[in-house]
């Protein structure tokens, strides 16, 4: 056993997870009750054991039920699970799978490292892809938001917020258009309007709401101008290169969604993909080819009710397209910007949402979020209704559903999407650690060597053994711990854990040669 004096080589070891105090926020004197009520119970080790087994989920599913694996052939029963047989406490419980950090600390972090392990194969190969795919043309791009009102932000070199000649220029609701301020990260105005009256907050939610249709046609652009680039049709484009993508969704602090992505040419589609592209489609002309694409997309927007006016929608002016491994990091230009470090920032934007990323006790975000709620329900209160002979029909608008996504200010999009054939899929990543957690409770049962390394690609296979049938009944009952006290010693067991995972990236990263 370590402690905290331990050391390996002359460095200091952090003490395990296990071995480490758990911290806790203020709790409320009946929660405080709850947690030493669970701490002294007799049942607490095997009530902990569970735990560990959800990874300290903070909002686990109950089930109850059973489940056999049979071999086809024979009708044997091979392996068998109840929860009432096989768990203490009766319930089998299941890892939320939340991928929000506010919401579940555990699975956020698992669903980021399974979106870096993504994103990374795509980009240095690993997990079924081979690793010849980091030869083909990478491309980090940001498309951005465009502008619906002037508001603060910091500036490069430290430079003043929106410098204007003080002229006593005001808007029309008698504000300033100017801000001689250096704003730095963390001031409260970033963000926020110079006028919050000038602010057109139903196009910011507009804009939101059809985000996901400019990427779509984004994609499309993006391939009609490749193949306009080898002076092929856009059909043809497959049998000389195809575009592969994953991409993750963040909001700026003005509560705004931008996109960031990673973009690849490969070769022509074959049973295998990522075969080399094309010799003249370099990084750099992939690079141009994505900032005119994003340039040239237009949607209009159909108005939200009768009132309304259509809206033409557009990505905004500040595009920044860089090839991988040729750029330089923007926080360290001495540097080039590795797959590794592009995989990990996208990895860490995919687990984030509106309130994580952004203050939501500004005025600023209050009134985005209101004007969410207030066109949506003008979206509903106005959907016109079409007859059919002598039935009458709701006709569903297209602005229905606004108010299910005015938590996120109008963005209906998922967070983190690729390309079919970019790399590996979440699915096949949720399958292999399944597969892995049961052949080391076999390994462990048996006493047998067992090298995943060498079954990774068994791990990732797409379907499962054909040999075996799977027959269960499942209940669902209930979600989460029993109490608030039994939640918050989940929770800090995740906060534990993520310290010590986040000081073992720090002591390789001392410890590396560069």
């Amino acid at each position: 056993m370590r402690t905290t004096n331990d050391t390996v080589s002359g460095r200091r070891v952090p003490p395990p997870p296990e071995e480490r105090a758990l911290e806790f926020p203020d709790l409320a004197p009946e929660v405080e009750a709850q947690l030493v009520a669970r701490l002294i119970s007799p049942d607490f080790r095997e009530w902990s054991t569970t735990v560990a087994r959800v990874g300290s989920c903070a909002h686990p599913v109950r089930l109850v039920g059973h489940t056999r694996t049979f071999d086809k052939t024979t009708g044997e029963v091979i392996r068998s699970y109840s929860s009432h047989l096989d768990e203490p406490t009766g319930i089998t419980y299941k890892r939320c799978g939340n991928r929000r950090a506010s919401v579940c600390e555990s699975c956020s972090r698992q669903y980021a490292a399974d979106t870096f392990h993504l994103i990374r194969a795509g980009v240095a190969g690993g997990k079924g892809v081979p690793t010849t795919v980091g030869d083909n043309p990478l491309v980090f791009s940001t498309l951005t938001a465009p502008s619906f009102g002037p508001v603060h932000g910091t500036r490069a070199n430290g430079g003043r917020c929106r410098p204007r000649r003080d002229d006593g220029t005001r808007c029309p609701h008698g504000r300033r258009t100017s801000c001689m301020s250096i704003h730095t990260d963390g001031d409260p105005k970033v963000g926020q309007p110079l006028c919050v009256d000038c602010y057109d907050y139903p196009s910011h939610v507009v804009w939101q709401w059809w985000a996901p249709e400019l990427w779509r046609r984004f994609t499309i652009a993006l391939r009609r101008h490749v193949a306009a680039y080898l002076g092929v049709p856009a059909t043809g484009l497959v049998d000389r290169t195809t575009v592969q993508y994953a991409k993750v969704a963040e909001y700026q602090l003005r509560g705004a969604v931008h996109f960031h992505a990673l973009i690849r040419l490969d070769g022509p589609k074959t049973r295998e993909g990522f075969a080399p592209a094309p010799p003249t489609l370099t990084a750099p002309v992939l690079a141009d080819l994505v900032a005119h694409a994003a340039a040239a997309v237009r949607f209009t927007a159909p108005p939200v009710h009768p009132g309304d006016h259509t809206r033409t929608l557009a990505f905004g002016v500040q595009v920044d397209t860089r090839p991988v491994r040729t750029s330089r990091r923007t926080d360290d230009p001495d540097r080039e910007l590795t797959p590794e470090q592009v995989a990990g920032y996208l990895a860490k934007y995919a687990t984030k949402s509106a309130t994580d990323t952004t203050t939501t006790n500004t005025a600023h975000l209050r009134r985005l979020h209101a004007t969410a709620g207030r066109l949506a329900r003008y979206a509903t209160d106005t959907t016109p209704v079409q007859s059919a002979g002598t039935a009458v029909v709701d006709e569903p608008g297209p602005y229905d559903l606004l108010g299910k996504w005015s938590a996120s200010l109008g963005f209906r999009g998922h967070f983190a999407t690729k390309s079919r054939r970019y790399s590996v899929t979440l699915g096949a990543l949720r399958r292999a650690r399944q597969r892995a957690r049961t052949r080391i409770a076999e390994a462990n049962r048996t006493g047998r060597h067992l090298d995943l390394r060498q079954l990774e690609t068994e791990l990732l296979a797409d379907e499962d053994d054909d040999t075996t049938l799977i027959i269960g009944q499942w209940a669902y009952a209930g979600s989460g711990w029993a109490n608030e006290g039994e939640t918050a010693l989940a929770v800090a067991a995740a906060s534990r854990a993520r310290e010590y995972a986040q000081e073992r990236v720090q002591r390789r990263y001392e410890c590396s040669p560069d």
